[in-house]
């Protein structure tokens, strides 16, 4: 039993190692909106799908020797999702799939959940996603296809 019940996932934190660069990636390719910045804390906040929705919260690290890959995934349209391959790939970022980061055309599905995605890294390394809920019954026997091959196959 819960505690209480949630209505979602607020916000999540990543650490970047220059953080002016991370925010223009995050605003510029992303579309994130600049929420706040502590200068005196080396952070910064950005709004996710709006203001006061979700929020990403950056922080720099500065030369620490230590780097975690993270991923956070962005839940969309399907119609962006399928649109974001060619807008990433027009602005110098590599769409690729889930498992072992192979460049992808179009957006992969996950059969079991159903949903499509499409996955890239930010200037440190991070896993992005752009995931889109898929009408009807998941498919596990699928694994992982194609967008294309899904909609053949359904």
């Amino acid at each position: 039993m819960a505690i209480i019940p949630l209505d979602g996932l607020f916000e999540s934190h990543l650490t970047v190692r220059d953080l002016d660069r991370s925010i223009e990636f995050y605003t510029g390719i992303v579309g994130l909106e600049l929420a706040h910045r502590v200068p005196e804390r080396h952070a910064a906040f950005l709004w996710i799908g709006g203001r006061r929705q979700h929020m990403l919260g950056l922080w720099s690290i500065h030369t620490a020797p230590i780097a975690l890959r993270l991923h956070i995934a962005f839940s969309a349209t399907l119609a962006d999702v399928e649109a974001s391959v060619g807008r990433l790939r027009a602005a110098g970022v590599m769409p690729r799939d889930g498992g072992g980061g192979r460049e992808i055309m179009e957006p992969i599905v996950f059969g079991w959940m159903p949903a499509a995605s499409v996955y890239f890294d930010d200037p440190d390394g991070h896993s992005l996603e752009y995931i889109a809920m898929l009408e009807g019954q998941p498919r596990p026997e699928l694994g992982t296809v194609s967008l294309s091959r899904w909609r053949e196959t359904g």
